[in-house]
């Protein structure tokens, strides 16, 4: 069974609201830089920086990050067995920067300390927010988001998917139970 949590405007609301903060948490958004988690992190960011865009009259940089090396739970997907990259796409130097790290859904908190691994390698920023779509609870590792656009009691039976329109067709955030093999 399939239950709705965000339909396309509570999810345009909600990354209205985050972009708010952003922007006064970090007193506006000099030094600012939005980093997505790739896949639907990468457009959360996106849809982030035109907001902030909006209120500001100028742009905040954005970037995308590949956590595939990173990951502890590292999972090949090539028939050649190797991990499948997607690449790491940041123009700017993130050095002594407020990096804004963006998602779609945070549960274990495993997904963020590999991009957390993955940006400081990139260069040591002076600061890394992180904002969600979805909190659902259940963290394995002490991580917590800064902003978030909704939190949502789960079990762990359940699995929460945020379909965004870049990649799905339609935006909505759903969750249903876990189809067991």
């Amino acid at each position: 069974m399939t239950k709705g949590i965000l339909d396309e405007q509570a999810i345009n609301r909600a990354l209205t609201r985050i972009a708010h903060e952003i922007i006064e948490r970090n007193k506006g958004i000099d030094n600012c830089i939005l980093v997505g988690i790739k896949t639907r992190g990468i457009y959360i960011a996106k849809r982030l920086a035109e907001r902030i865009e909006k209120i500001e009259g100028r742009p905040i940089e954005v970037g995308e990050v590949d956590i595939t090396l990173y990951r502890d739970d590292l999972t090949v997907k090539t028939e050649d067995d190797e991990p499948e990259l997607r690449g790491t796409d940041i123009a700017a130097d993130i050095t002594d920067k407020k990096v804004i790290l963006a998602d779609d859904v945070l549960y274990t908190g495993r997904t963020v300390r590999a991009a957390l691994d993955a940006l400081i390698d990139l260069g040591r920023p002076a600061q890394i927010q992180l904002a969600v779509l979805i909190d659902r609870g259940h963290r394995e590792l002490p991580i917590r988001p800064d902003f978030i656009g909704k939190n949502v009691p789960t079990s762990k039976s359940e699995v929460v998917e945020a379909r965004l329109s870049e990649v799905d067709g339609r935006d909505e955030v759903v969750i249903q139970q876990k189809t067991s093999l």
